[in-house]
């Protein structure tokens, strides 16, 4: 299993924080860092929301070997030209390090708050359609064509990314996993039990299949929270404290978690679970970690689950 870690800045963490533990999962060997692309939190008082694509960018410029990835963009926020354009200036200025993520968007109190247009589901499930069709032509084609209902290009785009991957997620059981057999490099699913998820990865692989494409190549990936402890008595203290945060009993809580798939224990429970997400197809899983500033907790939660 490869990990990666999952940020979610717009819940509060300045550009110096995302450096921070860019620079510390790089050092400890993680394949990718993520972090998510919203405008606003819910949260009171307001925290601090930095821009993805900007954020990126200085990244780009101040790690060396590690991925970068946006999970997800929303097609709700920027022309599919311009998520292309500033895909395309990331790519170059990380040396093809940089993953892209693209979503429908769902988050409404974001759109009401800034002004943005939030269409129906149908009609944003069109758009990512579209845009992503639009942003592999513009990628993989001298010259990029395509003619739809909201967005077209006939366009020689340069620069042209070497190394940019695009990653399709969701949790739909039939129309996000084809789209990701037909476009993604990467079909990212949020963590559930693998019976939850096996039978979507058949459906993206047929529809690689179909779309002439090798199914084995593209990456199955899973994103969520995971609850460890290095042993089972620091398991048992950081469950009761998070337990507790939510007003719920230990083994409440506890059962809630893995009902949802979430990886939970001390080092041995927690290699059962990514044992089972191994077994269905998932290669590589992003530690959502919330608590920007908490780095020693999150560097207890890799060591557990790394063994």
């Amino acid at each position: 299993m490869d990990y990666a870690l999952m940020t979610e800045p717009q819940i509060g963490g300045t550009y110096d924080q995302l450096l921070d533990l860019a620079r510390w999962a790089e050092d400890a060997g993680l394949v990718s860092f993520a972090r998510s692309d919203h405008l606003y939190s819910s949260r009171e008082p307001r925290p601090d929301a930095t821009e993805a694509f900007t954020t990126l960018a200085g990244l780009a410029r101040e790690t060396r070997r590690i991925r970068l990835c946006v999970l997800v963009t929303p097609v709700t926020f920027r022309h599919p030209a311009i998520i292309a354009k500033a895909a395309a200036t990331i790519d170059q200025m990380s040396n093809g390090r940089l993953d892209l993520g693209i979503g429908t968007g769902w988050m409404e109190l974001e759109h009401e708050a800034f002004g943005l247009p939030f269409p129906s589901w149908t009609e944003r499930y069109e758009r990512l359609e579209e845009a992503i069709t639009y942003v592999r032509a513009a990628f993989d084609d001298d010259h990029a064509r395509f003619q739809g209902r909201h967005y077209r290009i006939d366009a020689e785009v340069r620069p042209r990314p070497v190394g940019t991957r695009i990653v399709i997620g969701g949790s739909g059981a039939r129309r996000t996993p084809s789209l990701a057999g037909r476009f993604a490099d990467e079909y990212n699913h949020f963590v559930a039990p693998p019976q939850t998820i096996a039978p979507k990865i058949a459906v993206m692989r047929e529809a690689a299949e179909r779309a002439g494409r090798g199914p084995d190549e593209i990456t199955v990936s899973v994103m969520g929270p995971v609850l460890g402890g290095v042993d089972e008595i620091d398991y048992r203290e950081r469950l009761a404290r998070r337990a507790a945060e939510r007003d719920v009993s230990p083994a409440e809580y506890e059962e809630r978690l893995r009902s949802a798939g979430v990886p939970v224990g001390p080092p041995d429970r927690l290699a059962e679970t990514i044992e089972g997400l191994e077994s269905v197809g998932v290669s590589k899983l992003y530690l959502q970690w919330i608590d920007l500033g908490d780095r020693s907790g999150l560097e207890a939660t890799y060591r557990a689950l790394t063994g």
